[in-house]
């Protein structure tokens, strides 16, 4: 099994840890990825994964709705809804390549979820790989944001932007 494949699990099985008790801290979740990581790479991109869903994760359950006809993330069974978490995060925040992503995630579907699960994940992601349905969708609002400002052309050399301070996500 390929190291990527071993953090996306444990990504996914610390959120869904989070999403049944929000009481765990990110230091206890930090404590087990290291605890069950198999090695430094694991750890390493499992955290990055984790933090990455955790800093854009009003972005993703936005995205995700919008695209779900007739679910809402409440009725979504929990391993789906973060197996769709983890997908939608790595298709809009990374260059990992989609197929990549949403091959993945179906894998995922099919270890942690039902017999439909890698089908409803499948159908999800696929409406959310960038560029492929955009002319039949805008972007969701996002809930409690300022009003869209005009596109600014972002510099290819800056970096992305750092966690907000104090964010208990921040490595």
């Amino acid at each position: 099994m390929s190291l990527r494949k071993q953090a996306r699990q444990l990504v996914v099985q610390m959120l869904y840890q989070i999403d049944l008790n929000s009481d765990i801290t990110a230091e206890e979740i930090r404590a087990m990825i290291d605890e069950h990581g198999r090695s430094k790479t694991v750890r390493a991109f499992a955290w990055e994964l984790f933090t990455g869903v955790m800093e854009f994760k009003q972005q993703i359950d936005a995205e995700i709705v919008h695209v779900a006809e007739n679910w809402s993330l409440k009725r979504m069974a929990v391993t789906d809804r973060n197996i769709l978490r983890l997908g939608t995060y790595e298709l809009l925040h990374t260059d990992t390549p989609s197929a990549v992503i949403i091959d993945e995630a179906v894998e995922l579907a099919r270890e942690f979820g039902s017999a439909q699960s890698s089908q409803f994940v499948n159908g999800i992601l696929d409406k959310l790989v960038p560029g492929r349905h955009d002319e039949n969708r805008a972007a969701p609002p996002l809930p409690t944001e300022p009003a869209p400002q005009p596109l600014v052309e972002e510099d290819p050399e800056e970096e992305d932007p750092p966690l907000k301070p104090g964010s208990p996500w921040a490595t």
